[in-house]
């Protein structure tokens, strides 16, 4: 009986070293992952420019092109401020975990140029990141759009980044979004 005791602490002395060793192995790796990460796409909009950005700048009209604010149209919002003017925020409560809970904040205008925005995630994860739209003139009846992200996952959250990759799963959201304002603006 003794025998079997002693071994079987033996057993469980190595793997208790082996959970540390993987957990430290990990830990470190993360003090070497970047901890910052950039999603941008756009497109080109038949249309001038000022038209473009004097819809853009309202956040409201997100509503109409977002993918995002297109899953779950139940979700309660609600606003605060003048829209299309700096510290307006378009809030959004949703049951639905892959839309959750959160609000945007317009935090700078540079006036026909760029929008941006500060994102406070709070449900079903907490994070802030930073949302911007550009536009920019092709031509008299054409615009570039540009819709990107930027966030930060803190150590050793940002170990995730290795795995998840952030360019293809907001990507898609993006372009999808901008393709929605192309065919609103264009009709």
């Amino acid at each position: 009986y003794k025998l079997k005791k002693t071994l079987t602490m033996k057993i469980l002395k190595k793997i208790l070293i082996l959970i540390v060793a993987v957990i430290a192995l990990a830990l470190i790796t993360a003090l070497f992952v970047k901890k910052e990460y950039a999603v941008e796409r756009e497109v080109v909009i038949n249309k001038p420019k000022a038209e473009v950005f004097e819809y853009v700048i309202y956040l409201k009209n997100q509503d109409n092109f977002s993918v995002w604010n297109m899953k779950d149209p139940a979700s309660i919002r609600t606003y605060s401020g003048k829209d299309g003017t700096v510290g307006f925020v378009y809030a959004w409560d949703s049951k639905m975990e892959d839309v959750g809970k959160g609000e945007q904040e317009i935090t700078k205008i540079t006036e026909g140029e760029k929008i941006e925005m500060e994102l406070r995630f709070k449900e079903p994860f907490e994070a802030n990141d930073s949302a911007y739209m550009i536009t920019e003139a092709v031509s008299e009846n054409q615009t570039k759009v540009k819709w990107g992200f930027k966030g930060v996952m803190p150590y050793p959250m940002n170990l995730m980044l290795l795995m998840m990759n952030m360019d293809e799963m907001l990507g898609k959201d993006l372009q999808d979004g901008l393709n929605n304002l192309k065919v609103l603006l264009e009709k």
